[in-house]
């Protein structure tokens, strides 16, 4: 009798999760589901001008100064002027750059107080970039495992 009804209700609720939305998201403009006002959802991180986030693409737990997670951007189509802004900007803030790496996937790693900001930057060869911005607790006192 369990069985029958565990192979009943998982599907269901299989069907039931994935009809329901988890969060609320704005109005999609075409075909890309946006958010207004970015700068709000990402703890007044500076973003280039005109640059939004892909809503329907991105997590985002938090907001302001406290938020984690993984935002996906549109910056236009300028891959260059993106990733200097970034390199010019996020330092002024008092973003420690770690790591920064220039090319058609650019990566940035950034870190302030215990945050660590990495940006990932994939140039295609048609159309514009794509930048994933990902937000994590930085936590020193993580060890690397050890081999058995």
């Amino acid at each position: 009798m369990r069985a029958l009804i565990s192979t009943v209700l998982f599907p269901a609720l299989l069907v039931g999760c994935g009809s329901t939305p988890l969060a609320t998201t704005a109005p999609s403009s075409g075909d890309k589901t946006q958010l207004a006002a970015p700068g709000q959802w990402l703890g007044g991180l500076p973003l280039p001008a005109g640059s939004f986030i892909r809503a329907d693409q991105s997590l985002i737990i938090g907001a302001g100064d406290a938020w984690v997670g993984r935002a996906v951007l549109d910056v236009g189509r300028d891959a260059d002027a993106a990733y200097r802004f970034f390199m010019d900007n996020l330092p002024a803030q008092g973003w420690a750059v770690v790591t920064a790496v220039r090319g058609r996937q650019s990566l940035l790693v950034l870190t302030r107080q215990e945050r660590t900001l990495t940006i990932e930057m994939a140039e295609p060869i048609l159309g514009a970039p794509t930048v994933f911005m990902t937000m994590a607790p930085r936590n020193a006192a993580v060890m690397a495992p050890r081999k058995p």
